[in-house]
């Protein structure tokens, strides 16, 4: 009982102040860098995932349309109004729902006011251009609203009070000025918008009060509106809206922290804002140039067939910018530091019309987070078995961090930002904390604890490090290798029939035969997991047939494997048949971790192929597989070109082989000509061909059988198509 109240109090001291610690870091805005940048990195990863709207279109000023501009018409930059005129009247026959300028024409034409008066003339005609308005502290002509843009739809606000200082500068230093369109042009516009993006200047005002202070000058926020001179101004993409008829009355629900406007709801988060949904660069939303519009507008007069028909605007929502190089505005957003600031107002009003905003993680979900984190380490390490905790505690610690990492990196793609430093912080710090006090405690166990992590480095290198000591040190060389993954078919039904006894013995057996030939042929072995094998040949000793020693080796492991299928069945009640797939290609090999501690291993795209290989060889029914390069360097070896085949994450296709010994070959001499012959016709396209020349082989052959499984598919879905296999699984 003393014992277990030692360890209870124990517990509540280590959570509580860990909690308290890890809380007030996060809360003060410590951890704010690395998480913004953990932000950005999510935000890359799934950019290219999803689609950006239909319904939104963009039109650029790029050199293309300044060097057409030049040569066709005489007009240099900034052109003048009537090309503005020209494409309004464009959009205004097309039915185009808006088009907003994220340009700022403060000026009147250097053609005189009747080019000013021509492009004012389309607006008012059109009824559906959103005129830019910019604020700021730094620079700006005026303090007031215009009094002739009374009559603009501005937002209503209803529920706002406790926030709408978030969005007022009255009290910051240098009040907030604003740049107008000129007034023919305000007055003719069906709304005048802010252009403005979420404002530095804003966030040190409101963050005044922070201890840590990380303003990294990235933009992942937009203002839903700016209030100037009493006003409410919309942003850019909403002003679009509002000059196609929507209401202008939002009202903020404070217990959802949303903004409710008519059927949209968008969240609030940090001093305002609303985090983006970014699609990738702008060039996903097929930008047009200005040259085309108006070469199509004249052709459309003209009676000829445009280049760009006026139905492909029909009901989108226009967003017109500058895209010539020096001309646009670039801010550093998660995509890239050099983000067109149009994007920005492009992907708010994608996000609003998908309804896909990203959502802020509340405090209360921060903190409990932060909480479960460190008291599931706390518990784990205080309560499990000292020996087992010094033996697999760094791996259940990395298998948590693993499971919290994806859940939080995920976690965005389901419309939540959930941190990940704070909680992976707080995780780390119990884990260092409770074993250091488990240290402390149990003095009897430090010398087992410290051999039993030994284990965690590898043996492989020992003869290399032996025979060169410098060899310690961190560091890798790019080199050509060849490359093997393997691992045991329906492995997971297989231990779950035996006890744990039976499969350590099965498995120490297994890896053994396996190992065994590997070594022999003068293979590294980079790691094992649990019962996959993975190593590679040509480093750290050079071997220049060592694309050959990895398909011998392969074959032999298959063979030996064949002929230990009746001890394995005696013994455990059990076959074992062997994926393996294999890679001929340059990667990084070294010794890679940290400073303490790190190991003999291989990174790179050549490796990753060949882990895609060895799982590839469940979509042919086969159990060695190599690339073409690996067969082809490897010499004189029988086997059949398998398939042109681009596996997970890849868009590019590779060949495959099916390496083979040399008595399977000629038996099967005749079966592979057959199916030499119903491959190629298979990707030549002929599915219906290639299905009846298939069906003859599907009794005498797996990949045959799998390939009539294609034809199948491809039949009813030839649009699918793309001139190789496809592989949707790993």
């Amino acid at each position: 009982m003393k014992k277990k109240a030692k360890k209870l109090k124990a517990l509540i001291i280590i959570t509580v102040s860990l909690f308290l610690f890890v809380s007030f870091a996060y809360i003060s805005g410590l951890f704010d860098f690395l998480e913004n940048k953990t932000y950005d990195f999510r935000v890359n990863f799934f950019a290219e995932y999803s689609r950006p709207s239909e319904d939104i279109m963009v039109i650029i000023l790029d050199q293309h349309s300044l060097d057409w501009a030049y040569e066709e018409r005489g007009w240099v930059h900034p052109l003048p109004r009537k090309a503005y005129s020209e494409f309004l009247d464009y959009m205004n026959i097309a039915g185009a729902s808006s088009v907003m300028f994220d340009v700022l024409f403060t000026e009147s034409s250097r053609q005189g006011e009747e080019d000013d008066f021509i492009f004012a003339k389309s607006s008012d005609d059109f009824g559906r251009a959103v005129q830019g308005v910019f604020f700021s502290t730094q620079s700006g002509r005026t303090f007031t609203f215009p009094q002739s843009l009374n009559n603009k739809p501005f937002f209503q606000l209803e529920g706002f009070e406790e926030i709408l200082h978030l969005y007022d500068f009255s009290h910051s230093i240098e009040p907030l000025r604003a740049q107008f369109p000129i007034e023919s042009l305000a007055v003719t516009a069906g709304s005048v918008a802010s252009i403005t993006g979420y404002s530095f200047d804003k966030e040190q005002v409101f963050r005044k009060f922070d201890l840590f202070k990380f303003n990294d000058q990235v933009y992942r926020r937009l203002d839903f509106f700016a209030l100037f001179d009493g006003r409410a101004v919309p942003g850019l993409f909403a002003g679009g809206l509002l000059a196609n008829g929507k209401t202008n009355v939002i009202h903020y629900d404070k217990n959802k922290s949303l903004i409710e406007w008519d059927n949209y709801k968008i969240p609030i988060g940090m001093y305002g804002g609303t985090l983006l949904r970014f699609r990738g660069s702008i060039d996903r939303y097929i930008p047009y140039s200005l040259a085309e519009i108006l070469q199509s507008a004249e052709a459309y007069k003209k009676g000829e067939e445009p280049l760009l028909p006026p139905e492909n605007f029909t009901g989108k929502h226009i967003f017109y910018a500058y895209y010539a190089p020096g001309l646009f505005d670039i801010c550093t957003t998660p995509i890239s530091s050099v983000y067109p600031g149009a994007g920005m107002h492009i992907t708010m009003l994608d996000n609003l019309l998908s309804q896909d905003f990203i959502r802020e993680c509340p405090l209360w979900l921060a903190l409990l987070l932060i909480f479960l984190s460190i008291v599931l380490i706390t518990v784990l390490v205080l309560y499990s078995n000292k020996i087992l905790i010094a033996m697999v505690g760094g791996t259940v610690v990395f298998f948590i961090l693993c499971v919290y990492g994806m859940f939080a990196y995920y976690s965005r793609d389901l419309g939540l930002w959930v941190p990940m430093v704070a909680p992976i912080t707080g995780l780390g710090i119990a884990f260092f904390t409770t074993t250091l006090y488990n240290y402390a405690t149990e003095g009897k166990q430090k010398q087992f604890i410290k051999s039993a992590f030994s284990q965690y480095l590898s043996p492989s290198v020992i003869d290399q490090l032996l025979m060169n000591p410098e060899r310690l040190t961190l560091g890798g060389e790019r080199r050509e290798i060849s490359i093997f993954f393997s691992d045991i078919q329906g492995f997971t039904s297989i231990s779950e029939k035996l006890d744990p006894t039976q499969l350590t013995e099965l498995l120490n057996d297994y890896l053994s035969v396996m190992t065994d030939i590997i070594l022999e042929s003068g293979g590294t072995i980079d790691k094992y997991e649990g019962d996959a094998i993975i190593a590679f040949w040509n480093a750290p000793v050079d071997y220049e047939d060592h694309a050959a020693r990895a398909l011998r080796a392969s074959l032999k492991c298959q063979s030996l494997m064949a002929e230990k299928q009746e001890f394995f069945k005696s013994k455990f009640g059990c076959e074992l048949f062997t994926r393996i797939g294999l890679n001929t290609g340059y990667a990084v090999v070294g010794n890679m971790g940290s400073g303490k501690r790190f190991d003999y291993t291989m990174i790179g795209d050549s490796v990753n192929l060949a882990a895609r290989l060895e799982g590839l060889n469940k979509l042919f029914g086969t159990y060695l597989m190599c690339t073409e390069t690996t067969f082809k360097q490897g010499g004189m070896f029988f086997g059949r070109k398998l398939a042109i085949v681009a596996v997970v994450g890849k868009k590019e296709p590779v060949p495959v082989w099916e390496p083979m010994p040399e008595s399977v070959f000629l038996e099967k001499k005749a079966l592979l000509q057959d199916f030499d012959s119903a491959r190629d016709v298979f990707y030549q396209g002929n599915f219906h061909k290639a299905l009846a020349m298939f069906q003859g082989l599907v009794d005498k052959d797996k990949p045959s059988f799998y390939y009539a499984e294609q034809c199948c598919y491809y039949i009813d879905h030839p649009e699918e198509w793309k001139g190789f296999w496809q592989a949707t699984t790993k």
